[in-house]
C-alpha cells in the first residue's frame, strides 16, 4: 500500500532515510495491553510483525492510548447507536439477534475475513453486515463507505480490542484466496510500477517525506487518519494506494481486494486488534 506514490519515486534515488520503529508499549486507558510486536507467521518475509502504531509520532501514539482523546471513539459511539436501532421492513436491530455486543462480538473482529460458504468467497465485516441487513432486517445494504457502515464496523471491531488477529486459512477455499492475495501484493502496477511490497516490505522503516513506512498491517482498521480527519476503511485505503501508483482502482469488495485483505490480514497474525487506531 503506497503512502504517496510521487514521493516514492525518490526511493530509487536513495533520498529516503531510515529509522527503526519506536520501542514503546501501547496500553489503552492504562488497562488494555495491545500486542504491537509478534512472531511472524510461518512463510512471512519478516521475523517479527509490528504494528503501525510504532511508526507514528509521539503525539499520534498518545491519541490512540487515551480513549477520551481518540477521535475514532466518536465512531464507536455512533456504531453503538446503530447496533441498538431497529431498521428495515423487519423492524429489527442488530441487538435483537446478537444481544450485548460486548459479549456476542467479543473477539469476532479478530477473525475476519472469514469463509462464507453460501457466497463461495471470503467475507469481511462489511459484507457480513450487509448480508445480515438484507436477510434478517429486510433493509437495504450499506453503500461502500457509508458513514453508518464505517461506524458499525468500527464498533464491532472495537469489541475485539486487544485480541490477537488470527484468520482461518483452512476453512473452505481460503487458502486459494490467500494465494491470490499474495500475488496481488507483489504485483507491480500503475505508471509508477509499484507494488504493496515496494513500500511495506522493501522500504519498510524508511521515511518518505513525512511518512514513516510501516509493514502495512491491517489490525487497526477501520483507522482514524488525522490527514483526512475521518475514519478510513481498509478497502478505501487499498484503493487509495492503488490510485497513488496511477493505476485503475478496483471496486471495493471486488475479488482482487478481498483476496488482498485475506493475505494482508494474515501477515499481521498475532498483533492485537487496535480499532479505532489513530494514524497520521
Amino acid at each position: 500500500m503506497v503512502f504517496g506514490a510521487a514521493a516514492l519515486a525518490i526511493v530509487g534515488a536513495g533520498a529516503a532515510s531510515f529509522a527503526e520503529p519506536v520501542d514503546d508499549e501501547l496500553v489503552i486507558d492504562g488497562e488494555t495491553k495491545i500486542i504491537t510486536r509478534a512472531k511472524a507467521p510461518e512463510g512471512s518475509p519478516f521475523e517479527e510483525v509490528t504494528s503501525g502504531w510504532l511508526y507514528r509520532t509521539k503525539e499520534t501514539r498518545a491519541l490512540e492510548a487515551d480513549s477520551f482523546e481518540n477521535p475514532g471513539m466518536l465512531y464507536v459511539e455512533r456504531g453503538e447507536e446503530i447496533w441498538n436501532t431497529a431498521a428495515g421492513a423487519a423492524g429489527k436491530s442488530c441487538a435483537e439477534c446478537h444481544g450485548d455486543a460486548s459479549e456476542s462480538m467479543k473477539g469476532v473482529g479478530a477473525h475476519y475475513p472469514k469463509w462464507n460458504a453460501e457466497a463461495g468467497k471470503p467475507f469481511n465485516l462489511e459484507l457480513q453486515i450487509n448480508a445480515c441487513r438484507e436477510a434478517n432486517m429486510k433493509a437495504e445494504p450499506y453503500k461502500f463507505d457509508a458513514p453508518d457502515q464505517k461506524a458499525l464496523v468500527t464498533y464491532i471491531k472495537n469489541q475485539s480490542l486487544g485480541t490477537p488477529v488470527a484468520i482461518d486459512l483452512d476453512a473452505g477455499e481460503m487458502r486459494a484466496w490467500w494465494e491470490k492475495g499474495k500475488e496481488a501484493y507483489y504485483t507491480r502496477m500503475g505508471q509508477l510500477n509499484l507494488s504493496c511490497a515496494s513500500c511495506h516490505e522493501q522500504n519498510n522503516g524508511k521515511y518518505i517525506r513525512a511518512d514513516h513506512l510501516s509493514q502495512g498491517n491491517t489490525n487497526g482498521f477501520p483507522t482514524y487518519r488525522l490527514k483526512q480527519a475521518n475514519m478510513v476503511s481498509l478497502h478505501n485505503r487499498f484503493r487509495g494506494c492503488i490510485r497513488d501508483t496511477r493505476a485503475a482502482q478496483p471496486k471495493a469488495f471486488s475479488d482482487v481486494l478481498m483476496a488482498l485483505e485475506v493475505y494482508v490480514a494474515w501477515r499481521g497474525t498475532g498483533l492485537s486488534v487496535e480499532t479505532p487506531a489513530v494514524r497520521q
